[in-house]
């Protein structure tokens, strides 16, 4: 039964060595799909390369059917699997946040690390400025802490907040998917030829 550490399986120590080996081999994915590429990544906000979103998409999808099968087979207890609290309010306006950094630098906070790993020098300056960020939120936090902390909801889950089952909300997110990739590709066939590039 799943998941392992919380059946007590392995210890916390080699939980992290576990972690240690999943994040290296999850950079390495990332690194071989070309997302240490700002140009790569930044494409997808042009629509003439969708590569990201296809990738990510492919992985959630991939991840969603898993958690869902494995728990309806019996081998994934899914309450024991963690989950954040959900604070709406200030989670939007951090992902606005972060969007418009991705767009301005071209690298979420993952593929920076990729990137600077592999000696690219704006990925360096990107995960330098994130640090700094962190640095300046956590100055700051005593003068937000009331925001940070509002619309409180719990840990709550799509199926609890649209009030659907579990496999009614994997059959609108595999159908999302699907209507997505088709207009993925169909707007990096129209940019590309507007822009009169190779379809990469």
């Amino acid at each position: 039964m799943m998941p392992y550490y919380k059946f007590d399986y392995f210890s916390f120590d080699f939980s992290l060595v576990v972690a240690f080996i999943i994040g290296i081999g999850f950079g390495f994915a990332l690194e071989r799909g070309g997302f240490g590429n700002a140009r790569i990544l930044a494409a997808q906000f042009y629509f003439y390369n969708m590569r990201v979103l296809k990738v990510m998409f492919t992985a959630i999808i991939t991840a969603m059917l898993g958690l869902f099968y494995f728990s309806w087979i019996g081998w994934l207890d899914l309450s024991l699997i963690y989950l954040t609290d959900t604070y709406i309010l200030p989670q939007i306006i951090g992902g606005l946040l972060l969007g418009i950094g991705f767009v301005i630098g071209g690298y979420c906070p993952g593929t920076s690390v990729v990137s600077a790993s592999t000696g690219r020098y704006d990925g360096m300056m990107y995960l330098a400025g994130m640090f700094f960020g962190i640095f300046v939120f956590g100055e700051i936090f005593p003068l937000i802490e009331s925001f940070y902390n509002s619309t409180p909801m719990g840990r709550i889950t799509l199926p609890e907040f649209l009030g659907l089952s579990h496999g009614m909300i994997v059959f609108l997110v595999v159908l999302m998917a699907l209507g997505a990739f088709a207009a993925a590709e169909w707007s990096e066939k129209v940019m590309t030829k507007k822009l009169g590039r190779e379809k990469e």
